[in-house]
């Protein structure tokens, strides 16, 4: 049985130009007080910027920061607000490392203001399904990461149904790939994320993860965000601050099975899983 899949072999964002011939690490710069796992912990400018320079420092290929918690249940946040804790860390981060930046926003006018500040991605939980979010990267030469979420980070837990999970998601994917393209994006600055743990029930994700290969079929690379996810928790009864080994399997498996990026918040640890990957392959 192969391991590895057909994918490109590189990935274009803002001026950087990511080598996909190993998997690649996304650190996790979440600067909010209530995300799932380390909320509150890095929620100032200086905290942030620290913790994500310690992440570069330990291998992490991109950073992606977040300034409005996406977990289940989690409270919008104000428009003033997300900028107000993302944009500093943006515009100090240029100056301190040359590593891709990432914003995880769904709302246009973040990006266009992260965009100002010299971020080199766009990652979407929405998928640009938000009035004007097309137009505002059309143009430009950030990369993109759509994701599939079913419902809103408010009711996306709240009985999550689908007749089939794989078709359905990578059907999505497909539509909303099918869309940037046609607004004139280049398809080498587009990555695709399933969307795990995002209106999913455990038995889908783990239905999503053993078909991850067949996303590979869409052209793009692949993003996986499984790092202290509660489907790992259940899977090995653990908390949410012990779930380190359970988050590495789920790194290792999803990069034999496609996956290009895993989004983690633990980078240092997967870096070296990677290394050991990368070596046996």
């Amino acid at each position: 049985m192969a391991l590895f899949f057909q994918m490109p072999d590189h990935f274009l964002c803002g001026e950087h130009k990511i080598d996909l011939t190993i998997p690649r690490i996304m650190g996790i710069v979440n600067v909010t007080p209530d995300s799932f796992s380390d909320g509150g912990k890095y929620d100032s400018t200086d905290l942030a910027v620290q913790h994500a320079l310690e992440l570069v420092a330990e291998g992490a290929d991109i950073l992606d920061i977040g300034g409005e918690s996406t977990r289940p249940h989690a409270s919008p946040v104000s428009l003033e607000e997300e900028l107000r804790r993302v944009i500093p860390v943006i515009q100090l981060l240029k100056q301190e490392t040359h590593v891709p930046l990432s914003i995880d926003t769904y709302k246009p006018e973040v990006m266009q203001q992260a965009m100002k500040a010299g971020v080199d991605m766009i990652n979407d939980v929405r998928a640009l399904q938000e009035p004007s979010g097309i137009e505002t990267v059309a143009d430009s030469q950030v990369g993109v990461c759509l994701m599939h979420m079913q419902g809103t980070p408010q009711t996306m837990q709240i009985d999550p149904q689908y007749e089939d999970v794989v078709i359905e998601v990578k059907d999505f994917l497909k539509r909303r790939l099918d869309v940037l393209l046609t607004a004139g994006v280049d398809q080498q600055r587009i990555m695709l994320d399933p969307g795990f743990g995002f209106g999913k029930r455990t038995v889908h994700n783990i239905m999503l993860l053993r078909s991850l290969h067949t996303f590979t079929e869409l052209g793009c690379p692949i993003l996986v965000g499984l790092s202290r996810k509660s489907i790992l928790g259940q899977m090995v009864g653990a908390d949410v601050d012990q779930r380190l080994h359970a988050s590495l399997a789920a790194s290792v498996v999803s990069a034999m099975k496609g996956a290009s990026f895993v989004r983690v918040h633990d980078v240092k640890a997967t870096a070296e899983a990677f290394k050991v990957l990368s070596a046996i392959m």
